[in-house]
């Protein structure tokens, strides 16, 4: 005769039943994890939207100080390496400071409009590590950049800083395609070899190259598909450096045409 269990008796779980358990668990985190990180992109894009309204501010009010221009310059210095990112004034830029530490580009908000919130010139959704500490530490001090192309003229030369004029804000005339230029800052998505790390050129994309925020000028930002790479900069195969800047007012008027 089998004698009682005593009250107190656990029944402990047998292998096949913790493996069974283990499996369960397993099954439920591969449903779930893509779709928490597609819900964690979806955030991480809506953080960037609202950084660049909060940029486009900031430019609006640096305007209404400055006579109605927009954040420009300062003069580029001579063009004496590769590593140089800012060879000639008013080509559009993701830098914030220069070699020299002097703020360029969205880097001049940096003292004023955005000191009490600079890091919303980066985007969370960066698909390459940004320290956004370390790069507003950088500025004043040596090159340093943001997660955003800038587009504070249209200058596409490589060397030379020819004679620009500040744009207006709420007069930013028209693109190299005749259509009203709109877009003035975009997350950055560019490619490149990885030889040319060797001059501190490294990929910088966001959202999974799947999508870019955009600031207009008129305030509003709008989230756009990356439809077929039409806002990547990619310069892999024989593209050259000398290209660049050519490249990502490309980009940047494929945003004018955005609705």
């Amino acid at each position: 005769m089998q004698l009682p269990l005593p009250t107190n008796f656990r029944r402990a779980f047998t292998l096949v039943e913790l493996l069974v358990v283990i499996a369960i668990l397993a099954i439920l985190a591969a449903l779930l994890l893509p779709a928490m990180a597609a819900a964690k992109a979806k955030a991480n894009r809506a953080v960037c939207l609202s950084n660049l309204r909060q940029g486009g501010v900031a430019i609006r009010i640096y305007a209404n100080d400055s006579n109605g221009e927009i954040p420009f310059g300062p003069k580029a210095g001579a063009f004496t390496s590769p590593m140089d990112l800012y060879p000639s004034t008013g080509a559009p830029t993701s830098l914030i400071s220069l070699g020299t530490g002097a703020p360029v580009g969205l880097g001049l908000l940096l003292s004023q409009q955005l000191a009490a919130q600079p890091k919303v010139l980066f985007c969370p959704g960066s698909d390459q590590l940004l320290d956004a500490d370390t790069q507003l530490t950088n500025v004043g001090v040596r090159q340093a950049l943001c997660s955003y192309y800038y587009r504070h003229a249209g200058n596409t030369q490589m060397f030379g800083s020819p004679t620009l004029t500040p744009p207006k804000l709420d007069d930013l005339g028209n693109n190299r395609n005749g259509m009203p230029l709109r877009a003035l800052v975009i997350d950055t998505q560019f490619l490149c070899p990885p030889g040319m790390a060797t001059y501190g050129i490294l990929p910088s994309t966001h959202h999974q190259q799947r999508a870019v925020n955009i600031l207009y000028s008129d305030g509003h930002t709008q989230s756009q598909l990356n439809r077929d790479g039409r806002f990547t900069v990619n310069l892999g195969g024989s593209v050259s450096l000398y290209t660049a800047f050519d490249l990502i007012l490309k980009v940047l008027e494929a945003g004018d045409l955005e609705p």
